[in-house]
């Protein structure tokens, strides 16, 4: 795609584009050659090669960010082709590694990192089929336990014995994967492949199995816990969860839908958002945190103060914040280390401006992403809200969709946002002038996508067209009405979706079994 490649990489394509004649000369290629190989391969598709590069694997690590990033024989980064067939012909080939019949003294690999993969939207890998992250969990899993299977069957090389990898990982577990994962994370320790969970993830999990299988990942070594969709925590089992568990090394945090609920508070609940928020003080490497769609009215204090850490990542999205969560997050010491700040739902312009211009003015210096969605921003507040970016210069992305702008008040925002050097993403909303009279605010479902699409196209091109005459390509714009990509979602939405209808069902269930009691 344009990007220049060295002489050496020309030639490690062509050598690997006969795939039968790359495979047979693999013993004959110097060690340092392989991970230009590896690219190449990748590069092109070439799953066979990359099958045996990795059987053969020379050196004492295997870091596939590192191996598909920008290089100086070729400077695209490849990390966010999450290619099926590269990245299954990779685990198959590492599985391979271990029972390789060359020497155990050959084999130097002691650690593999597949934590550097990164899953995006549009694939350019030829085959457009992807392996996000619950595919290779599954995979990886699968392949261990294979594994176990067949060194306890057949007469192996006593050496295998003795090799010892650890594979780093994101893993992310639903339903519908817990069973296998469960199996290769308990009996890891008999493995040659050693799973190491750096960034866990669930959905669609009943709290007893949550609180099973987090204690298998090796918590003290946990990087990043997600618990998303489906997994019903609240704060009483978020009390016991960090009671019996450590995460020291915890950098990112991100917590269901409703954890917590001020508006059903008793004085013990106090005590509990207390000893939550002191719990989080001990994660002293604790830097992102995101609450969304919990009701912390007045209580954000007791969640941050007690952070020694200033945090770099923070989304309080619809957690009905009032002017003094506001007040405290402008004022305290995580302001000016806040790198990405999500504030959506809550009506900035009426409740609290000056505040929220002040934690701006704060940010403004690190700041490099900023969501307001849904936050009744008017055409009466796009001069304020300009005066409060324009010290923002290393903004990166900008997402405002759900506010209730003109077309006109658009094109003058996006107008201002050329003059933003670094920004790189802005989502924006369908104009107000595009949906009929009398729509309100926020915009329900039903309604979202009832709006003149031929107008809303034509407004959308001369925005387009805005960023073109400054010289802004570099810009993406786009409206993405249900919310934005979420790679998680979009791998698992069938799992997710069969979850929601059963989760319904049993709704309906409770409510007619109830309503027949009463007649």
């Amino acid at each position: 795609r344009g990007t220049m490649k060295s002489l050496r990489f020309i030639s490690a394509e062509a050598f690997v584009s006969n795939a039968q004649f790359a495979r047979r000369s693999l013993g004959a290629v110097a060690h340092n050659l392989f991970p230009l190989l590896f690219k190449a391969s990748y590069l092109l598709e070439q799953g066979d090669v990359l099958h045996d590069l990795v059987e053969n694997w020379p050196l004492v690590d295997f870091n596939v960010g590192k191996l598909l990033g920008a290089t100086v024989d070729y400077e695209e980064d490849l990390s966010h082709r999450t290619c099926s067939v590269c990245l299954e012909s990779c685990l198959t080939g590492l599985r391979d590694y271990v029972l390789n019949h060359s020497s155990p003294y050959m084999k130097r690999l002691k650690v593999v990192d597949l934590t550097g993969i990164k899953d995006v939207e549009v694939q350019f890998c030829g085959c457009k089929k992807t392996m996000g992250r619950w595919a290779r969990t599954q995979l990886l899993s699968k392949l261990c336990l294979e594994l176990l299977v067949y060194l306890q069957q057949a007469q192996c090389n006593p050496g295998i014995s003795k090799i010892s990898i650890d594979v780093l990982i994101d893993l992310f577990v639903t339903e519908r994967n817990y069973e296998l994962v469960v199996q290769a994370l308990v009996k890891k320790c008999h493995c040659p492949l050693k799973i190491c969970c750096v960034a866990f993830r669930s959905d669609n999990l009943t709290l007893q199995k949550f609180f099973y299988i987090i204690k298998l990942t090796d918590p003290p070594l946990l990087r990043k816990l997600e618990i998303v969709h489906n997994v019903r925590l609240e704060m009483e089992h978020l009390e016991m969860l960090f009671n019996s568990i450590h995460f020291p090394l915890l950098m990112s945090l991100t917590l269901p839908a409703r954890t917590f609920n001020v508006r059903r508070f008793t004085a013990p609940d106090e005590q509990v958002l207390t000893n939550i928020g002191e719990k989080m003080g001990e994660m002293t490497q604790l830097t992102e945190l995101s609450v969304s769609f919990s009701v912390l009215t007045g209580r954000i204090h007791k969640l941050l103060s007690p952070l020694k850490t200033p945090l770099k990542m923070l989304d309080v999205s619809n957690c009905s914040l009032n002017h003094a969560d506001m007040a405290y997050l402008a004022n305290s010491f995580h302001a000016k280390h806040l790198e990405a700040l999500d504030l959506s739902g809550h009506d900035i312009p009426e409740l609290y401006p000056s505040t929220f211009f002040k934690l701006l003015s704060h940010s403004s210096s690190v700041l490099r992403s900023l969501t307001l969605e849904d936050c009744n921003i008017q055409d009466t507040h796009v001069n304020m809200l300009i005066l409060g970016l324009s010290p923002c210069q290393k903004l990166h992305e900008f997402k405002f969709v759900g506010n209730p702008l003109s077309s006109q008040a658009l094109k003058h925002l996006f107008t201002f946002l050329c003059e933003l050097p670094m920004l790189k993403n802005v989502e924006f909303p369908v104009p107000r002038d595009c949906y009929p009279i009398g729509i309100t605010y926020p915009i329900d479902d039903a309604s979202l996508c009832r709006f003149d699409h031929q107008k809303y196209q034509s407004v959308a091109e001369e925005l387009n067209l805005i960023l073109l005459q400054a010289n802004r390509e570099d810009v993406k714009a786009s409206t993405p009405l249900f919310g934005s990509y979420d790679p998680a979602v979009q791998e698992t939405n069938n799992e997710l979706g069969t979850y929601l209808i059963k989760s319904f069902k049993e709704t309906l269930e409770k409510f007619t079994s109830c309503f027949n009691k009463m007649s």
